[in-house]
């Protein structure tokens, strides 16, 4: 029996999860629906929508049979499963163990510490959290540690794990990316962190999802 095929995917595409899966799928050059949902005016809230989706979050990826799936991860699991080339997130079982180990690592490190600042320091954020400024401050600490980890990574390599683009590497550019909105920026002794990121630059990918700044 066919496995049911992706039929919209919601959506909030400068958000930082949503972009994640974003820019998986315009690497394997699928084309998906897109259902945008506010999360502003918290319309993931809504029995609308979180009823359908299963959860008050996004993204999530419905599919022909009804099934929504939701959670970064097992969205793009499902569609390597389906789209299996490029491979970016593991072949055979060591180097599968590998890169989820590596998103992993990036994720609950230098995405988390960018996130959890951001959403506990600006203030258009309350609508979302519920706010506490003492742990945006930790956060804010923490992000030069976690580029120094990154960019120890990165020694010698021009991606994350694997020697090609993987999810470790989809990851790591949204939370160096939106470092911007914490009006920050990759320091320069942070030379690899800065070179790879310029490699990703050159990838069409890279601009799924990102409002350029205006000239």
């Amino acid at each position: 029996m066919p496995l049911p095929t992706p039929v919209r995917l919601y959506d909030q595409p400068m958000a930082p999860n949503p972009r994640r899966v974003n820019l998986f799928i315009a690497e394997k050059g699928l084309e998906i629906a897109r259902e945008e949902v506010n999360l502003i005016k918290l319309e993931h809230r809504a029995e609308a929508y979180a009823g359908r989706a299963g959860a008050s979050q996004l993204p999530a990826l419905e599919l022909s049979d009804g099934t929504v799936l939701a959670e970064t991860q097992p969205i793009c699991r499902y569609l390597e499963a389906l789209h299996p080339e490029p491979n970016m997130m593991g072949d055979g079982p060591l180097e599968t163990a590998r890169i989820e180990m590596w998103q992993r690592l990036v994720e609950f490190g230098l995405f988390a510490a960018v996130g959890s600042a951001f959403r506990h320091t600006n203030r258009h954020m309350a609508v979302l959290e519920d706010q506490c400024a003492d742990w945006g401050a930790v956060n804010l600490g923490r992000i030069d540690l976690r580029l120094a980890e990154l960019d120890r990574r990165l020694e010698g390599r021009e991606w994350i794990v694997a020697g090609r683009l993987t999810v470790a590497d989809i990851t790591a550019l949204v939370a160096v990316d939106y470092l911007r909105v914490l009006r920050r920026s990759v320091p320069e002794e942070f030379g690899n962190v800065r070179a790879w990121h310029a490699r990703w630059r050159e990838r069409p990918s890279s601009r799924t999802g990102l409002r350029e700044k205006s000239s």
